[in-house]
């Protein structure tokens, strides 16, 4: 189905929810948790009702403080929409002008109140599910609250280079390239370190601080995530999976498999298969 813009809601931990960027203007609402927030290089902290528009290719993180081995259902609230869209609508209804203006103050990160927010939340929520004319109503609403605000304020400093080139060559996206190109090899902290530049202990505060996790806990997730597409899209068996994941034993495959997403792979595998061969209501 063809969309204007989406909207979309996530849990904490999730696989988006790691030091990224990409070209669309995003609005993140926190509906669950505190912890920091980080918007080019800007840090921050963050509470339900954090609210934020970033700009294309700005990079952003938000990391929740949680107790070990909590998992939180919904996090956040997610909008995301590109410039050519965006444009599109202000050069086809003149009433729309102060949305540029608020399109290019998100370059450097915007930050409204949290009250705000909390009051958008609803709306937000409502609009990850709905249709129609009601969407595009619902998406009306939250830009117009943004543009009245005149309590928002930028995040990266006046001279942030917001350019994915810069971002691109930036030692933690060589780390995370490094990472996903040998996913399903065999290698450890040491061998990423050395791509950093640094000393283990060093590399260890480093990724922790721009992901939120520990080393193996990312590389674990990551691989998890490469087998749960590998079990929905092949008929591989559970052990060729193993070894095509980056695991060196099937016993801790399954461990960690059950760790992340509460069942075996197996079971995930008959699960899927029962929902495909559901007959439809």
């Amino acid at each position: 189905m063809h969309e204007s813009f989406r909207a979309w809601a996530h849990g904490y931990p999730h696989a988006v929810a790691k030091w990224h960027f990409h070209p669309e203007y995003e609005l993140h609402i926190i509906t669950e948790s505190t912890g920091k927030f980080f918007v080019g290089d800007h840090i921050g902290n963050h509470a339900p009702g954090n609210l934020v528009l970033t700009g294309p290719n700005l990079p952003h993180n938000w990391i929740s403080e949680l107790a070990e081995g909590v998992r939180l259902a919904e996090r956040d609230l997610v909008l995301q929409f590109s410039s050519d869209f965006i444009e599109r609508c202000a050069q086809l209804l003149p009433e729309l002008a102060p949305v540029g203006v608020l399109m290019q103050d998100a370059a450097r990160g915007l930050q409204f109140p949290d009250a705000l927010g909390l009051e958008l939340a609803p709306l937000m929520q409502e609009l990850t599910t709905a249709q129609g004319p009601r969407r595009v109503e619902l998406f009306a609403r939250v830009l117009g609250a943004l543009c009245d605000c005149r309590e928002r304020r930028p995040l990266a400093s006046a001279n942030y280079l917001a350019q994915a080139g810069r971002y691109m060559s930036s030692t933690i996206n060589q780390v995370l390239a490094y990472i996903k190109q040998n996913i399903t090899l065999d290698f450890c902290e040491q061998d990423v370190a050395d791509v950093a530049e640094m000393n283990t202990l060093k590399f260890t505060r480093f990724f922790r601080k721009h992901t939120g996790m520990s080393f193996i806990h990312y590389v674990n997730q990551e691989r998890i995530a490469l087998a749960c597409e590998l079990l929905m899209n092949t008929d591989l068996k559970v052990t060729e999976i193993c070894y095509r994941t980056g695991f060196n034993n099937l016993s801790n495959f399954n461990r960690q498999f059950l760790a992340y997403k509460q069942m075996s792979p197996s079971k995930f595998r008959a699960c899927l298969l029962m929902n495909l061969n559901e007959p439809a209501a």
